[in-house]
Order: C-alpha cells, then sequence, then structure tokens
C-alpha cells in the first residue's frame, strides 16, 4: 500500500515510517504543504496522512485543493484540535477520516485499512469511460464503440490504472510498481502488455486512444483533447494561477531526507 504524509514534525513522521514500513506500507514523507502537492502531481496513492497545521499552508485548504483538482486519494487528516467544529470543518474540506494527536499507531493502521478498503469497494462499482471506450472493473466487460473487447489480465490492470488516471500522463516505472509492486519485470514486459492493449482497443479503430510519451510513460486522452496538450499532465489546479509549486518548501538535513521529503520536496 504506498502512503503519502505530509507533516511537518520529522520526529512523528520517523514514527510513522518505522511503524508502517514493516507492515507492507511504502511511505513518501513532504515538510509542507507543497512538497505533499507536488508529491500527489507525480504519484498516485492508496492513501494520504495529512496533518492540519503546516508551515505554509492550512491542511483544510490543503485537502480542499486536492479534491478541486479531482484527486479523490483517502485523505486521513491528523490534528490535536478535537472538537466537534473542528470534526466538522475537516470532513466538509473533503477529508475521509480524522484522527485526533495523540493517537495509538494500531488505530491509523487500521483506519487506512478501512479507507482503502472502501475505496476499493466502491471503485469496483464503478464504470469507467473515455470517449467510445468503456470498462466494467465489477463485471471485467471491456468495450469500444458498442463492440465487446477481450484482454489477458495484466493489460486490463494496465488499461483501468490509466483510464483512472486520464489525461494524466502516467510513468513507466509507476505503471510498473502499481502492476508488479516490487517484483520488477523484465525491461520489455511492459512494453510487451502495451502492444497488446493498443492493438485490441486502438489499432481496428480510426481514432487512437493511447499514447505512448517517450522518455515518460503512457497516457489515455480522447482524440479531441491531444492537441496543444502538454507532455506531464498530472493533475492540474493544485496552485493557484501562476504559482511555481515552490519544491524547495519544507526541506530537510541530508540525514534525514531518505525518509522525510523526496523528489518532490526538495
Amino acid at each position: 500500500m504506498y502512503i503519502l504524509v505530509i507533516e511537518d514534525n520529522p520526529d512523528l513522521v520517523a514514527n510513522l515510517y518505522d511503524f508502517l514500513e514493516p507492515r507492507g506500507y511504502v511511505v513518501d514523507a513532504a515538510g509542507s504543504a507543497r512538497g505533499g502537492l507536488n508529491f500527489v502531481q507525480e504519484k498516485v496513492y492508496d492513501a494520504i496522512i495529512l496533518d492540519l497545521t503546516l508551515p505554509d499552508m492550512d491542511g483544510l485548504e490543503v485537502c480542499k485543493r486536492l479534491r478541486d483538482s479531482g484527486c479523490d486519494t483517502p485523505v486521513l487528516m491528523l490534528t490535536a484540535r478535537d472538537t466537534l467544529d473542528d470534526k466538522l470543518e475537516g470532513f466538509a474540506s473533503g477529508a475521509d477520516d480524522y484522527l485526533v494527536k495523540p493517537f495509538a499507531m494500531q488505530e491509523l493502521d487500521a483506519r487506512l485499512k478501512a479507507l482503502v478498503r472502501r475505496v476499493s469497494g466502491d471503485q469496483s462499482r464503478e464504470l469507467l469511460r473515455l470517449a467510445d471506450l468503456a470498462f466494467d472493473p465489477a463485471t471485467l466487460q471491456l468495450e469500444r464503440d458498442g463492440r465487446s473487447i477481450s484482454l489477458p489480465p495484466i493489460p486490463l490492470k494496465i488499461l483501468a490504472l490509466l483510464l483512472r488516471q486520464s489525461p494524466r500522463v502516467v510513468p513507466r516505472r509507476e505503471i510498473e510498481r502499481r502492476i508488479w509492486g516490487d517484483t520488477r519485470p523484465d525491461s520489455d514486459a511492459l512494453r510487451a502488455h502495451m502492444s497488446v492493449l493498443r492493438a485490441a482497443i486502438d489499432r481496428p479503430f480510426d481514432k487512437h486512444l493511447l499514447r505512448t510519451v517517450h522518455g515518460i510513460g503512457y497516457q489515455l486522452v480522447a482524440p479531441d483533447e491531444i492537441q496543444g496538450q502538454p507532455a506531464l499532465s498530472c493533475r492540474p489546479g493544485l496552485y493557484p494561477a501562476g504559482h511555481a509549486g515552490e519544491r524547495g518548501a519544507g526541506r530537510l538535513p541530508l540525514s534525514t531526507r531518505h525518509r522525510y521529503g523526496g523528489a518532490a520536496d526538495r
């Protein structure tokens, strides 16, 4: 399970890292709101742990920006504020759950798993669409232009990932991580599966949906959206117009950066 922690207390982040990693979680951490928003632009997470009080932006505003940008990743909000009004405000901003500090790590673990189970159940009932392509994750039924399409399991998983992220360009390494986990496939495995996918959903049709962004990854995009699209369309709208993202915010000493901050916070 891939978790993003947006928290400015390095001791708490270290404790979260030490507790969650042995239990199978892969943890990225950002010490600032802007660092966390950058991570969300670049990666897909199963859940986000978000502190309410951050040095550069209120956690409520961070949550609102995530939701306004179309990010539906479950958010577990951490805070020392424990009044009913505080909790209601957190839920109104888009948070899925609310945990008051101090808390037991075991409770955090249980709440994360419950959030991910809930979202997985919701996704199994959704219908994914792009232009004339439609995929039902519950029945595994895939159609384009009313024609039924059959795909092997791995290309089908890749298709579902790209549909959920469309029109974002999904990097190769991210696809490999989401499909195969820590077991890295052969260098040509992903290319072979993408070829199968392209042959099924694009080759028989006049307009193509699957796009290769060389040196980066793959993208599913409707034909009328391709013109003028930037090379990387992660999740727009996280920052106000003209905002650069301030990637230097929240930087920690080199000795802790392996577990706190990472590339998106540098």
